[in-house]
């Protein structure tokens, strides 16, 4: 089997940025079943943060990066959607994304319509396919319905902050800063609540007249679980889906009903985009809507690949908003 000389993130121990090294790679011919992409950007997201930390665990030594674009290199020989030369983008598993060239399960691959560009797509795919499940499958968002979205300038925050507005709903959102408040408002965000100044629950309540909100999508995890649940309305839903501050503790469920019969689930991406049959829409939906102008996806930070660990510095100390991708080349 022959093989291509590539550069690669590999970590061959968990911790801190310092653990990701910038290696010499082979990078072998495609199995039946797979793809080899040369990308053109990568996307960076908290995940790659908890898999370089080891909150998910992986085998060591290992590969870090859910999300990118580029183009189709060789195609196994069960392939049927894709062809060498295709413009491509994914998100999903297994990591590896960092990385100039990889092979890569075809199943989680779609065709990348002309008009939007690579940088774009490494910016997109796992947040804005997040945002598609979370506000009409998590919980399908309705005109009138009134949310609280936590993160709000952030990458999956500022692109939900518009699709949100397109459904007709009033949107409150947590956010770090003035700056950070100004761009989720430009975003869409109705009210923005500064969470190292204000009581959020507090805030909640005041914005909706005592009543609270529909639904809660909450990123941050421990810090702000429990509070989430008590700015929601009697029947209400909290979406847990991500762990910025660390792992939710055991709940006790029974707790769900004494705040009002509330509803409590906790998505993930995976699910979505490793079942085919839901990934193609859902990819075509994020598509229309980019394509349309109706959401914007602004890459506010651009890395070098080589120089991920001061991406992920800056992910980690809250200075990056929107969404932010890395050059292979």
């Amino acid at each position: 089997m022959s093989t291509i000389k590539a550069k690669a993130i590999k970590m061959v121990e968990v911790g801190g940025p310092e653990v990701m090294h910038w290696v010499d790679v082979e990078v072998g011919e495609p199995g039946p079943q797979e793809v080899r992409i040369k990308h053109h950007a990568v996307g960076l997201n908290y995940i790659d943060v908890y898999f370089r930390k080891g909150v998910y665990p992986q085998p060591l030594p290992g590969a870090l990066g859910m999300e990118a674009a580029g183009v189709i290199e060789a195609v196994g020989s069960e392939v049927k959607h894709l062809q060498v030369g295709d413009r491509v983008a994914y998100a999903g598993k297994p990591a590896g994304a960092y990385s100039q060239i990889r092979v890569m399960p075809a199943e989680t691959v779609v065709k990348l319509p002309d008009g939007i560009s690579f940088e774009q797509a490494a910016a997109m795919m796992l947040q804005g396919l997040t945002v598609q499940y979370l506000v009409t499958d998590s919980y399908p968002v309705k005109a009138g319905d009134t949310v609280l979205f936590h993160a709000a300038a952030g990458g999956v925050g500022l692109i939900a902050c518009q699709w949100l507005k397109l459904l007709g709903a009033t949107v409150i959102g947590t956010v770090g800063s003035e700056e950070k408040a100004a761009l989720a408002k430009a975003h869409g965000c109705d009210h923005t609540i500064l969470y190292k100044s204000e009581d959020f629950v507090k805030r909640t309540r005041e914005l909706t007249g005592g009543k609270g909100v529909h639904v809660v999508y909450d990123s941050i995890g421990q810090d702000t679980f429990m509070q989430s649940l008590d700015c929601l309305r009697p029947r209400g839903t909290m979406v847990t889906y991500g762990n910025a501050s660390g792992p939710v503790a055991p709940v006790d469920v029974s707790i769900l009903g004494g705040k009002g019969s509330l509803k409590l689930t906790r998505p993930t991406v995976m699910t979505y985009v490793h079942d085919r049959s839901l990934l193609e829409p859902m990819a075509a939906d994020l598509f229309e809507k980019v394509l349309s102008g109706k959401i914007k996806i602004e890459v506010n930070q651009t890395y070098q690949l080589e120089n991920v660990a001061q991406a992920h510095r800056d992910l980690e100390a809250r200075k990056t908003t929107g969404s932010t991708i890395l050059l292979p080349w």
